[in-house]
């Protein structure tokens, strides 16, 4: 259990960890606070209008709540410059104090434990626009090759409160939501789940209103603003007849018709490999988008311009990379990794980012075989950093290192190579998403289900590749038919078993520690680690 005290220092003056200094204002983002933590989000009901002339946005939130505890105070989120211009609860109006993005709201009525309370935000104001989304995160006010107005929004990390006012806490995910969105006539907003309901309005507006009965992370809750044309199709999936929509440019059609023919086979490995596709009653959407993608829930944003690999280039340097389109595979696979289980803390987005960087190697396996896998989550490695830890610092709102992509994914890897059972890890993949079906985890809870479901102690694997900056080192010495070696690593006691060819042509794993060892070999000169394992490797 996590004392009150470290978090209280962190909101008084702010604190300097892994080099960087925290403020007030983060810790007031990134900490689950006495005034977010005595109540639950049951439902979002997000009415907005959009004037893309302006780039204004204006609307309301009515956010129903189940008090875990009763308090008088509660912090609600919007970041400047939006204003939040009234909170009403019964039919008075609350009194509101801000501090930077967090807006203090006083409650008069009693809130009795386990009860439902409502509670009504009005706002308004130019929001932050996004200008390399998805990376810095806002709205984006762009324009299709016709010039006509195409509107986005993109905020993973920054966060929803760039946007519309919420609980904005990756706990925070209500039971279901209901979005409404105005724009004017001529354009079509696509927003996240069903649509229910469009109406032409009398001030030569359309409104949308969209329903998700899921769950959902307040980030992937999406405005896409454009002139769209709608197809669809189905796929006879683990669950049942999974509706595919699919929502592009009105000149783009007959191309994405084409282009998009991958999500089925996209569907097939991976409900094979994860489970079930974990929204089908909400649908699966790809929604064509100004910014590259983004995995916004049952409305994949898609921007990779009908391209192959990652905007036409192949990551791993192998020419796998460029067999298929990265935007589609990668984003579609956060519908389980990132959607479906959701990290508590940021910090921990390595959970999110591995498993679906990972997802492209599982789908290369499907679509190309083992040898192509292998090959293509080899490649990727070139683009790892070794620069920080994965996990980043806890309550602050901090992602760790950029190397939660490739090199997570190559831990896993690594990982799936020491079970030695792809069976098994199937089972592991797929009992993931079972067991933490549409809730908020911790690493440690994802470490505990592989350690247990693998029949293995990974701890160590997750310490060094997760929590230490450097992969570990495999030292070794070859004299005569003699092989010495040993790890060299940060977590003491690393033992991380190994698979290698002693030189007689086959694999077989070998127990290094951090104390040298002595095994003999048969040839010397073949000697090998197998390239599967992630490891620096050093003869001395």
């Amino acid at each position: 259990m996590r004392r009150i005290f470290p978090a209280l220092l962190f909101i008084l003056f702010g604190i300097t960890t892994y080099g960087q200094q925290f403020t007030r204002q983060d810790t007031l983002r990134g900490t689950l606070t006495a005034d977010r933590a005595w109540w639950d989000v049951t439902f979002y009901d997000l009415n907005v209008r959009i004037n893309p002339t302006e780039k204004s946005i204006e609307g309301t939130n009515v956010i129903s709540y189940r008090v875990i505890k009763p308090s008088r105070r509660m912090q609600i989120d919007l970041q400047s410059p939006l204003i939040l211009d009234k909170a009403v609860q019964n039919g008075q109006e609350l009194a509101v104090t801000k501090d930077g993005n967090a807006w203090f709201i006083t409650l008069k009525a009693t809130q009795a434990a386990n009860s439902i309370q409502q509670l009504t935000l009005t706002y308004h104001g130019v929001p932050r626009e996004a200008k390399r989304a998805p990376w810095d995160g806002g709205i984006v006010w762009g324009k299709d090759s016709l010039g006509r107005p195409w509107i986005a929004t993109a905020c993973q990390g920054l966060g929803a409160s760039v946007w519309w006012p919420n609980k904005d806490h990756q706990t925070e995910e209500p039971d279901s939501m209901r979005i409404r969105v105005t724009v004017p006539a001529g354009l079509n907003n696509v927003s996240n789940g069903r649509l229910k309901h469009e109406e032409t309005n009398s001030d030569n507006t359309v409104t949308t209103t969209w329903y998700v009965s899921n769950p959902i992370n307040n980030y992937d809750v999406a405005l896409n603003i454009g002139h769209y044309k709608h197809f669809s199709d189905k796929y006879q999936g683990e669950k049942g007849p999974l509706d595919l929509d699919y929502w592009v440019l009105d000149y783009n059609l007959d191309r994405a018709r084409t282009h998009f023919e991958v999500v089925k086979p996209m569907m097939k490995c991976f409900e094979h490999w994860f489970g079930p596709y974990p929204f089908y009653e909400d649908s699966y959407k790809l929604v064509e988008t100004p910014h590259l993608g983004m995995e916004h829930q049952s409305a994949v944003a898609y921007g990779n311009q009908y391209k192959m690999g990652y905007r036409g280039t192949d990551l791993s340097g192998t020419g796998w990379g460029l067999k298929w389109d990265f935007i589609i595979i990668h984003e579609s696979g956060h519908e389980w990794f990132g959607n479906n289980i959701t990290t508590k803390d940021i910090g921990d987005m390595w959970v999110h980012e591995s498993f679906t960087n990972y997802s492209e190697t599982i789908f290369l396996g499907c679509e190309y075989g083992k040898d192509a896998a292998n090959a293509y989550v080899q490649g990727i490695r070139s683009k790892i950093a070794n620069d920080k830890p994965i996990i980043g610092q806890y309550g602050v709102n901090e992602e760790g290192s950029g190397d939660m992509y490739p090199k997570g994914s190559n831990m896993l890897h690594t990982i799936r190579q020491i079970i030695d059972n792809d069976e098994t890890f199937r089972k592991i993949l797929r009992g993931l998403n079972k067991t933490f079906y549409h809730k908020t985890v911790t690493t440690a809870e994802v470490e505990q289900y592989i350690n247990k479901n693998s029949g293995k102690n990974f701890d160590k694997v997750f310490d060094q590749y997760l929590r230490r900056k450097d992969p570990p080192v495999f030292e070794y010495s070859l004299e005569g038919n003699q092989l010495r070696y040993r790890w060299v690593a940060e977590v003491k006691g690393f033992d991380m078993p190994l698979k290698v060819d002693l030189g007689d042509g086959k694999e077989q794993f070998i127990q290094p520690g951090t104390e040298w060892k002595t095994i003999a070999v048969k040839d010397a000169a073949k000697f090998a680690v197998d390239k599967n394992f992630y490891v620096k490797i050093r003869k001395v």
